[in-house]
């Protein structure tokens, strides 16, 4: 399939629905089409928009997935115990 089919076809789902895997192979897949000026002026704009909502999207995962990696430490008596990982 070509990237422009591939693109159109993923227009239509909703990013909301995506996992980080998908919403980032898009997301990069606009970043060319817009890098080599594939597209008119319109379809440009709307892609542009689109890959701003993607990168929304992918941040979001991301911050989600942050927020549920633990670290394991040990605690009192030898017994491990996890905690919320500080990575700032």
């Amino acid at each position: 399939m070509s990237e422009q089919k591939e693109a159109d076809n993923s227009e239509a789902q909703d990013i909301s629905q995506m996992n980080f895997e998908d919403a980032l192979g898009e997301l990069e897949t606009i970043v060319r089409q817009l890098e080599e000026g594939r597209g008119g002026l319109d379809a440009s704009i709307s892609a542009y928009e689109r890959g701003a909502e993607l990168k929304r999207h992918c941040e979001a995962k991301l911050q989600e997935a942050e927020a549920r990696i633990e670290k394991i430490i040990p605690g009192a008596g030898g017994v491990l115990k996890t905690e919320p990982l500080d990575v700032e």
